[in-house]
């Protein structure tokens, strides 16, 4: 399952005559990709493969960490979470330590977006205008499985869940407005072009395909399409291996016989979940001296790497890896770049509805707490008539009482606050008080 991603400037946001605070606590998206990191860091951090349950529930225990989702595709591992003001560097220390490494040798490899920038991000993420393959539809569901996983594990709240919910929205409307889908690209499918332009003549190739997740199903449909003379198809349940065997004619078999089935394959396209490599050198070695040094052709799709980078070496093999399909697929860019500029459109519309609904929930808290003080000093002060009205004070006088310590104790705030505004020349606190306290008793509408 694999959705590379690309790096690029950020387009220029819509301008705003005045622009709202954001809430207190930040909201964040940290993370690597292709364009930032080696092939060999990105492996190091990968949460592919199981990991990601325990990764989400090392990551709640993280103080000043609110809440939050994790992202992990081949060619990207991304966090998303609301963090306490101060302890934004918390992310990337934990995403170091949990994967052995020290923040100082991992910092000059991550991005990180801030509130508006970080919705952006995942916009633009779940849309694909953030993939290597510009518009790719894989990763829409990998971010859908993010949310999943996060709710499931229980680290989601309001804010992030109607993030991820809002991103799936946007993708949907990007796909309806414009041709950013138009054209079927995919990294499954850069990489069988890739394979034809090396093996001219798929019609006389045996293909072995090793896993059977999204990646490897859409390259068999494409090897299909192009008429390979052959498929196989290995994994480590042979029971997936057979219903998508069944699928496209071909032949299933367990990744235990790997070993004697290799030296049939012309060409190999493996995508597995597995932490270590499932192709080991010694294997194709002994291969290529069963097919007599026929070349073999190899493409890894999966990170971390499902064949070992010492393959590379054998002569006879050519092995390739995510980070090869960039010139392969450039051209398939600039049939979706004209929808591309579009989408972004679409992204900056959404992004700027999402962080008001944001920034009023911020006034939401304050209303609130407005009306929860003002509650607690009204039952304060009716506690206080009842004692006077049980020791037998007369009601009337009673009641002038609790009418006049509410008017002190609701006005003393605001009245100490304006006060110091007069004084400072605050203008546009007067003005708002005016607007709360004196505009209604005016009469005009």
């Amino acid at each position: 399952m694999c959705a590379g991603i690309r790096t690029r400037t950020q387009p220029p946001k819509l301008s705003a005559t005045r622009r709202a605070p954001a809430p207190a606590m930040p909201l964040l998206a940290l993370g690597l990709n292709h364009q930032t990191a080696p092939l060999a860091l990105r492996e190091k951090v990968s949460l592919e493969g199981g990991r990601l349950p325990a990764a989400l529930d090392a990551l709640r225990e993280v103080p000043g960490v609110q809440e939050a989702a994790l992202l992990s595709t081949c060619n990207r591992t991304e966090i998303y979470a609301q963090v306490a003001e101060g302890r934004e560097s918390a992310l990337l220390d934990w995403l170091a330590r949990h994967n052995g490494l020290s923040a100082e040798s991992l910092a000059a490899y991550v991005y990180e977006h801030r509130d508006d920038e970080a919705v952006r991000h995942l916009f633009r993420v779940a849309t694909g205008l953030d993939s290597l393959v510009l518009g790719e539809p894989q990763i829409l569901g990998q971010v859908k499985d993010a949310w999943q996983a996060a709710r499931e594990r229980r680290t989601l709240r309001t804010p992030l869940d109607r993030l991820f919910q809002q991103s799936f929205s946007v993708a949907k409307r990007v796909r309806t407005d414009t041709r950013i889908g138009a054209h079927p690209v995919s990294v499954a499918f850069a990489a069988v072009r890739l394979a034809r332009q090396v093996f001219s003549e798929l019609d006389r190739a045996t293909v072995l395909l090793v896993g059977a997740g999204d990646t490897i199903e859409l390259a068999a449909r494409h090897l299909v399409e192009a008429k390979a003379r052959r498929l196989l198809v290995a994994n480590r349940t042979l029971e997936h291996a057979q219903a998508l065997a069944s699928q496209h004619g071909g032949y299933a078999l367990p990744l235990t016989e790997l070993p004697r089935h290799l030296p049939e394959a012309d060409i190999v396209f493996s995508a597995t979940a597995a932490r270590d490599p499932v192709i080991r050198r010694e294997m194709v070695d002994a291969a290529l001296k069963a097919r007599r040094h026929r070349p073999m052709f190899m493409l890894d799709l999966a990170v971390p790497r499902d064949i070992e980078a010492s393959v590379g070496e054998l002569s006879d093999v050519y092995l390739y890896t995510v980070d090869d399909l960039e010139q392969v697929i450039e051209e398939n860019r600039a049939s979706r770049r004209e929808a591309a500029a579009q989408a972004e459109a679409i992204i900056d519309l959404q992004v700027a509805h999402f962080m008001a609904w944001w920034r009023a929930q911020g006034r939401q808290d304050v209303l609130r707490g407005l009306r929860s003080r003002g509650e607690a000093i009204r039952e304060e002060a009716l506690q206080r008539a009842r004692e006077q009205l049980a020791a037998g004070k007369p009601a009337e006088e009673v009641l002038g009482l609790l009418a006049h310590q509410l008017t002190n104790k609701l006005l003393h705030g605001p009245s100490s606050a304006l006060r110091q505004a007069a004084l400072d020349g605050d203008l546009d606190l007067l003005r708002a008080a005016e607007r709360l306290y004196l505009d209604g008793e005016s009469g005009e509408p």
